[in-house]
């Protein structure tokens, strides 16, 4: 997406992020992060991370990573961390909101930054940071560019509409495949190919109504609520004002085109429609809503091995166990599944043998199947996260199946994945609380 005075709105954010990332969890290992418990001692700490992640950006400007383009204006993603980096020594509140933070996740769980197994946490709590450092920026850059005004709220439903406009296309390209959900999105039953899969040609194009009926049957088509319908209220008064939101997409869709002029001969937006189709801060919004509702701790903690576990022992494979027929059955029922649903033929293959058999949680849930697994991870932290295997993924969206693509590779009803996904979760944290007693 693209506005006015913007810089990190577009593809290249995610590996700004990933290198960001990557190079705080180098700098936590080198400065005294014990000192985040003492309010007093945030600013020199603050000098200390913003030297080491200066150092440690400094160190992979010659990865492929770092040398990516990071938007349509020539930037890399190496001078787009860097700029972000030396915005939060400029802007110490969102540090300080990161110390606070981490300071909460200490009373609970102690140093868990000394935990190899908890960088996911660390990582996630920088992700954060910086991600509301980056939506002020571009507000603030905005506002210089249009003297007009802007928030890093208005900025975040901005990228909000761009990627649902993003999410509606690509089901209007595959419309066969989601034929149902794309007739509840017109708002009529499909009889053949529809004519605005054909109009629809920018996000000018996408109309108002579109939006607010596919945020509404995200739910029962894709397993989780859209934006406009989450117990959250960031986006509430959004379904009720289509006048609104023609006139954010009308707006994104009018600098695009007048930016385009700008570009090379590369086609980015293809790529960034198909690199990432959702932002992490969209999951973040739908985790925190749900556990406001439901009292659960979404933190992941790590947690000793069982004795009755040997270091190397791997996972019984009940596909494995079986005989040659048995095992040939099932792999071709498996890419069956996996073909209807859009899925590489040998995902459920693939994903299994990328599942790291010394893992904590895969010891805990080992009765449990692959598909229950990875709803456990999509609930826990999200669609998408640094740490899953490329195998797990859809390739066409980069992330982990939908939950009803999950249910539907398991052979079971949503119902019945959400109540054994939540069982799941349960077996993990009570395991969790029994080994720090």
């Amino acid at each position: 997406m693209r506005l006015p005075g913007t810089r990190y709105q577009e593809h290249g954010w995610e590996q700004v992020r990933k290198l960001l990332g990557l190079c705080s969890l180098q700098a936590f290992r080198r400065i005294e992060m014990h000192q985040v418990l003492d309010p007093g001692q945030h600013a020199p700490l603050l000098d200390s991370y913003t030297d080491a992640v200066a150092a440690a950006l400094r160190a992979n400007a010659r990865s492929a990573r770092a040398e990516a383009e990071g938007n349509s204006y020539g930037e890399s993603v190496y001078e787009l961390s860097l700029g972000l980096l030396f915005e939060l020594q400029a802007q110490p509140a969102f540090w300080q909101a990161f110390a606070a933070a981490v300071a909460s996740e200490h009373a609970r769980s102690g140093a868990f930054w000394l935990d190899a197994a908890a960088e996911g946490v660390m990582r996630k709590k920088v992700n954060d940071m910086f991600a509301t450092l980056r939506d002020k920026v571009d507000a603030d850059n905005y506002i210089v560019a249009t003297g007009r005004d802007c928030s890093p709220n208005k900025i975040y439903t901005y990228r909000m509409l761009d990627t649902a406009y993003r999410e509606i296309s690509a089901m209007f390209t595959a419309w066969e495949q989601h034929a149902a959900q794309v007739g509840a999105i017109l708002g009529r039953p499909l009889a053949g190919s529809p004519i605005e899969v054909r109009q629809m040609k920018s996000i000018s194009g996408c109309r108002a109504e579109w939006i607010i009926r596919w945020s509404e049957t995200q739910e029962l088509f894709g397993g989780s609520p859209g934006p406009l319908h989450t117990r959250s209220k960031r986006f509430a008064s959004l379904k009720n004002n289509p006048d609104k939101i023609a006139a954010m997409l009308t707006e994104i869709g009018d600098y695009e085109e007048l930016s385009s002029n700008m570009d090379r001969a590369d086609d980015w937006q293809g790529d960034a429609g198909e690199a990432v189709l959702w932002l992490e801060d969209y999951w973040r919004v739908i985790g925190e809503s749900d556990v406001a509702e439901s009292g659960e701790d979404d933190r992941i903690l790590a947690a000793p091995v069982p004795d009755e576990f040997e270091a190397g022992e791997e996972e019984a494979d009940p596909v494995a166990e079986q005989g040659d027929g048995a095992d040939d059955a099932q792999l071709a029922a498996e890419c069956q599944r996996a073909d209807t649903l859009s899925l590489p033929l040998r995902y459920m293959e693939m994903a299994r043998a990328a599942q790291e058999s010394g893992s904590w949680t895969l010891r805990m849930l080992r009765e449990e199947s692959l598909p229950i697994r990875l709803a456990v991870y999509h609930k826990l932290l999200g669609a998408s996260d640094d740490t899953y295997p490329d195998a797990w993924l859809d390739p066409a969206t980069g992330e982990l199946p939908t939950l009803q693509q999950l249910a539907a590779l398991d052979e079971i009803s949503m119902p019945t994945l959400r109540k054994r996904r939540n069982e799941a979760i349960a077996k993990l944290y009570a395991a969790n609380t029994a080994s720090a007693q």
